[in-house]
């Protein structure tokens, strides 16, 4: 069965053609213009999904979306990222675009799905993902499917507060966050690894953390610690309420890689009840980047065998 899988999210948009076992076939792969908002969005999947429609037959398209949906109306209540998305219908608008069954769900939602069937989750239950990219996602997927609870229906980990005055998982630990925290560092010490490695970047340095923590860099390991920390903290009361056998982390920042995972895996104990330890294993997305977009072709497969 060959689907369509459509990632959306703040900082890129991937389109696919696959079959619901995790095989991409074709990709397409574009940077997010967010200037453009969701109207630019919707221009590029346009010009492409009825090329991939023509050439491909397939049978559903899948949808994980950076942002709060209705998942059973197909409608995205909004983006933290990208203007041009409140209260849209995008599942009517791909359905006229495209004349295909569609599902529609949150990014993290369907990243949680692709790990649990085809990627690090597979065999465990349930499966927690934590996404870390321009925001911070979770996703909750029992027995093969996905947990939704009350609608909207996402595990919004990145809106968890981390102390009473307001500070949010996502003010600490997104991409962006990580990028300002890491120029704000960079400043202080000019002349350390990590200033010298980001050189004049003022986008997008988190992606030097790896590099200077192999260089043994002081400043990277403390924001790695201070990363880290906040995100064990966080994860402890998935851990305490929702009882994951498995924590998948993925997104931008988990392509710092095994230092990240040992970093989160080690400091998750001391904020888990002595009844629970030693706790979930903590590992990196088996999907890589794709755990999205494979998801959505699993999701685009159920809906597939549900029109009949």
């Amino acid at each position: 069965m060959t689907c369509l899988g459509v990632e959306i999210g703040g900082t890129k948009l991937q389109v696919v053609v696959g079959e619901p076992d995790g095989r991409i076939v074709e990709r397409c792969r574009f940077a997010v213009d967010r200037a453009a908002g969701g109207a630019g969005i919707r221009a590029l999947l346009s010009e492409h999904l009825q090329t991939l429609v023509r050439a491909h037959s397939p049978s559903a398209l899948g949808v994980g979306f950076g942002g709060p949906v209705d998942w059973r109306a197909g409608r995205i209540c909004c983006s933290h990222q990208i203007s041009g998305w409140h209260d849209f219908e995008l599942g009517d608008w791909l359905r006229a675009q495209t004349g295909l069954p569609v599902a529609v769900d949150n990014d993290a939602n369907v990243a949680a799905l692709g790990e649990a069937r085809h990627g690090a989750g597979l065999k465990s239950n349930p499966v927690f993902w934590i996404n870390m990219g321009s925001g911070v996602g979770g996703g909750l997927v029992v027995d093969g499917h996905i947990y939704h609870g009350a609608s909207p229906g996402e595990a919004e980990i990145g809106h968890v507060r981390l102390d009473k005055s307001g500070t949010l998982v996502e003010d600490r630990c997104s991409g962006w966050a990580v990028d300002c925290r890491i120029r704000e560092a960079a400043k202080l010490h000019p002349s350390g690894p990590l200033a010298r490695l980001i050189g004049t970047e003022t986008r997008g340095e988190a992606r030097f953390l790896a590099a200077a923590l192999a260089e043994g860099d002081e400043l990277a390991h403390a924001i790695l610690s201070e990363l880290s920390d906040n995100l064990a903290f966080a994860l402890s009361h998935v851990v305490q309420l929702l009882h994951p056998q498995i924590i998948v982390v993925g997104g931008g920042l988990s392509l710092i890689g095994e230092p990240l995972r040992d970093a989160i895996a080690s400091a998750l104990p001391q904020y888990v009840m002595d009844s629970f330890q030693p706790g979930p294993r903590v590992t990196l997305a088996g999907l890589g980047e794709d755990s999205v977009p494979i998801g959505a072709l699993v999701l685009a497969g159920e809906m597939a065998s549900r029109a009949g």
